[in-house]
């Protein structure tokens, strides 16, 4: 296999990480954390991110007002304006214990995601912060989410292996260059293990992200589990492929695969199996079907998505 440098990452690795504290609090009270909260509670996702830095080969971002996937919103706030948001949420939503940022670009391509998790821990202390990324810029920020107190953080890993995430990345954008194929997926790699070693030493807990796409990455998530665990990551989450842009062609994995790749890397890592595949500016109780989304916002904008 042909993993990035070897001795860089078993000096990354060592002693196993042992799930915290804070963790096991999380589990009870994040619907994205835990099976039982994930009917219990609420969360809202802010689109306060409106660029990403890389270029997956199943990513469509758009704005659109009733599909229900990652990468959608109706629109994009200010930070300013998430935080009034966050009030009125609250006000429609009790069960509402978390506040999350996951797009609808990269949360950290821009620094508007931790401008917001700013204002709303001085405005809302007692809310669970939440921020998902692919973790290109994840090192260099990870500093700015542990000083503003964010809880958790989701990064999305589809490969441990370059030679296997040039085909489900095309490319990367960092620091104005774009960098495509192996290279692009070597660096983003990199800085992902970084960045999660990094959180899980702050005790911020770490949530993985795979999407599974057949014939690529099936046989690979349980190596993503096995790294990612060693580095501190406390929980993955293993999301079927949606066949669309360039990977329109490849069908979703069927229920066996699922289930066996979730086997599979669940030796390594707890698996949530409560994804709802939720959309950039979702709001409400997953678990209950429940998305008010549309009762919160009063006003629809037509964006564009940049890489940058």
């Amino acid at each position: 296999m042909s993993l990035i440098d070897e001795k860089k990452l078993q000096e990354m690795l060592g002693k196993k990480h042992k799930r915290s504290e804070h963790f096991e609090h999380l589990v009870k009270t994040h619907p994205c954390m835990g099976g039982e909260a994930h009917f219990k509670f609420g969360r809202i996702h802010l689109p306060v991110s409106p660029s990403c830095n890389i270029q997956c080969k199943f990513c469509k971002r758009e704005f659109e007002k009733t599909v229900s996937r990652p990468g959608v919103s109706s629109l994009i706030l200010k930070p300013e304006e998430a935080v009034k948001n966050v009030k009125k949420a609250l006000e429609l939503c009790p069960e509402i214990r978390v506040a999350g940022i996951a797009g609808p670009g990269d949360t950290l391509a821009s620094d508007y995601a931790l401008d917001t998790f700013a204002l709303i821990k001085k405005e809302y202390p007692d809310l669970l912060l939440c921020l998902s990324t692919n973790g290109l810029r994840l090192p260099e920020k990870a500093d700015r989410l542990i000083d503003i107190g964010v809880d958790t953080v989701t990064v999305t890993v589809n490969a441990v292996d370059p030679e296997i995430l040039k085909d489900i990345c095309s490319f990367i954008v960092y620091e104005g260059k774009r960098i495509d194929g192996a290279e692009g997926a070597k660096k983003l790699i990199a800085a992902q293990l970084e960045g999660i070693k990094k959180l899980a030493r702050a005790d911020i807990a770490v949530k993985i992200n795979s999407v599974l796409v057949p014939g690529i990455n099936d046989h690979h998530i349980k190596d993503v589990a096995r790294i990612t665990h060693e580095l501190g990551a406390s929980i993955l989450n293993i999301i079927p492929l949606i066949p669309q842009h360039e990977m329109k062609e490849i069908p979703a994995p069927d229920c066996e695969m699922l289930e066996r790749v979730r086997m599979e890397a669940g030796q390594y890592l707890d698996v949530f199996r409560h994804c709802q595949h939720c959309r950039a500016d979702a709001c409400g109780v997953p678990g209950k079907g429940q998305d008010i989304h549309q009762k919160l916002y009063d006003r629809e904008t037509v964006e564009t998505f940049s890489h940058g």
